[in-house]
């Protein structure tokens, strides 16, 4: 998990501005230099880099600051806002105004995560848009790609069209579009080839595959790690084709994304869709607005809260939340269900990805991956116990300890660590029960001595 640069020097800057009543070209100029480092350090281009300083100076110069802001503050507000309009602002979401099939090409290199994203697509449009997808891939030169969407196309629920790499790429968009019209198919997504680097044959094959299919969406998958080579290659794209928009991969790296400024201002295309994970449904709408708060630091909090509503069943958080209001019967199934809920989200390190920079930077001392294992262990001892033990965790004495340890493949300790903290969670919500909470909190010390949660 990358804390960014970025984030860390903007804060030390804005520290050092406070109590400056104005912006002016003196407290600018570091904070400047200080954001176009740390912009070339995440491999946005030169010429990207210097038009976008260009820009925040001019907004800049002589601004006052507002009410309860400082200067720092204001310059930060500023960079952010610079950083959306050159990712483009707003949402753009896919096309499919076309007469079906709505056809959608999708070019870039080998490597850069086309087949994946492909799916993934499919996933999305099932999903979002309740739209019949099917896919097919005119890579006639790596056998292995074909099978390979066959598999990730069956993970994503839509349908796959065969080809064999004896096969023309021409020929096989073609039979794809007429099995897609003849079976009332929404959306046709064509997989194409991609090379280590770009080459003349590569860019003729696409062009004639455009030709054949006038795809309603040109979609370039870019690596989001790629950084300076990203621009080449989307320059060497734009030329090529009429490209609709920009999908870009890997975004949960260590990359900062710096390529989104890059790819967005060298083809004008709109960034569409960021991969953000490798699941298959690890696809988010492109938001430039928080890919900026991202860059800067600020954490992604609009995405964190949607991630939660999402993985939260939320017909038996009511039932928990009742359970917590009236202090009673807080059991073992509902320690369960929390645990189960925070896996659904995503677990701990893609939650804490999101999270403002000083959140992470202060989590940074826990280690995810032992606390990842802990949520698994602690969801597999309850799940080795009966229903009635897990209703009635009195019961539970040293040989039925011995028998869930033995069926968890656990050692003892770990069965009553777990039962330890529950009875402290218990404890907990009966001292909630009728607003307790405060009194508890405030005889705590404002949440020294807290009872450890489940994660």
């Amino acid at each position: 998990m990358a804390t960014s640069a970025l984030s860390d020097k903007l804060s030390r800057l804005v520290k050092q501005m406070r109590g400056q009543a104005r912006i002016t070209e003196d407290n600018v100029q570091d904070m400047l230099r200080e954001v176009r480092m740390a912009l070339l350090e995440a491999d946005v281009a030169l010429p990207v880099v210097r038009d976008f300083i260009a820009r925040v100076k001019e907004k800049a110069l002589g601004q006052e600051v507002v009410g309860s802001l400082n200067p720092g503050q204001a310059l930060v507000g500023i960079v952010n806002r610079e950083l959306t309009a050159t990712m483009g602002a707003g949402v753009s979401d896919i096309n499919l105004a076309a007469q079906p099939p709505a056809v959608i090409l999708m070019a870039g290199l080998q490597g850069a995560g086309k087949t994946t994203t492909t799916a993934k697509l499919a996933k999305h449009l099932i999903e979002k848009r309740k739209k019949k997808v099917l896919t097919v891939s005119g890579d006639v030169y790596r056998p292995a790609a074909i099978e390979q969407l066959k598999t990730v196309t069956a993970q994503a629920g839509a349908e796959w069209f065969p080809s064999t790499p004896d096969q023309k790429p021409v020929d096989i968009a073609r039979a794809a579009i007429d099995y897609a019209r003849k079976q009332y198919f929404d959306v046709l997504l064509v997989d194409t080839a991609g090379r280590l680097a770009i080459d003349e044959a590569m860019m003729a094959e696409i062009k004639e595959l455009h030709a054949v299919l006038n795809p309603v969406e040109t979609l370039f998958v870019v690596d989001a790690m790629q950084g300076q080579d990203a621009v080449n290659t989307a320059k060497a794209f734009k030329e090529a084709l009429p490209l609709t928009g920009i999908i870009l991969t890997k975004l949960d790296g260590d990359s900062r994304g710096g390529a989104a400024l890059s790819v967005r201002q060298i083809t004008g295309a709109p960034i569409k869709f960021a991969g953000t994970s490798e699941k298959i449904d690890g696809l988010e709408v492109f938001d430039a607005e928080r890919h900026a708060g991202r860059i800067l630091g600020m954490g992604d909090i609009l995405a964190l809260v949607e991630q939660v509503q999402a993985g939260v069943n939320m017909e038996s958080a009511q039932k928990l939340a009742a359970k917590m209001k009236s202090g009673e019967g807080f059991d073992l199934n509902d320690f369960l269900m929390q645990i189960q809920q925070m896996k659904s989200m995503g677990g701990l390190s893609t939650l804490m990805d999101k999270m403002p920079a000083q959140l992470q930077a202060k989590a940074g001392q826990v280690d995810m991956d032992k606390a990842e294992r802990d949520i698994r262990r602690k969801e597999g001892i309850i799940c080795s116990m009966t229903k009635l033990e897990r209703r009635k965790p009195e019961l539970i004495k040293a040989t039925r300890k011995r028998r869930i340890a033995a069926g968890a493949g656990v050692q003892v300790q770990e069965v009553n660590r777990l039962l330890n903290e529950f009875e402290q969670m218990q404890t907990m919500m009966k001292k909630m029960k009728g607003g307790g909470l405060m009194k508890m909190m405030k005889r705590m010390g404002g949440g020294k001595g807290m009872p450890k949660m489940p994660f």
